[in-house]
């Protein structure tokens, strides 16, 4: 996937449209990222015996498909399109579309 945790998105479509926030976990395998702050849902979560579990109704954040985010370039500060550079090492990095930088 070109978003990794720790990077900053923009949310492109949907009810959360343009808000930003930090990826916690992605995966793959389903295509989705959970983003903090974005994508809030009530949950009903019963009281369980271990000592963390907080019970009623609480806010969680839902993961969230990962074609409605965007990654947020750190250099042009834009959401933008992902894509691939080859070193000369035969690494790959990832470039920002909009301002021709390298991400990391």
């Amino acid at each position: 996937m070109k978003i990794r945790k720790g990077d900053t998105v923009e949310v492109i479509s949907g009810d959360d449209k343009g808000m930003r926030g930090t990826v916690h976990s992605v995966s793959p395998k389903s295509g989705r990222v959970v983003v903090s702050g974005v994508n809030i849902v009530t949950k009903h979560q019963k009281p369980t015996g271990g000592a963390n579990a907080q019970a009623g109704i609480i806010q969680v954040e839902a993961p969230m498909v990962s074609s409605k985010v965007a990654l947020v370039c750190p250099h042009c500060d834009e959401a933008s399109r992902v894509g691939y550079q080859v070193n000369g090492d035969g690494s790959k990095s990832r470039l920002c579309r909009k301002c021709q930088e390298v991400i990391d």
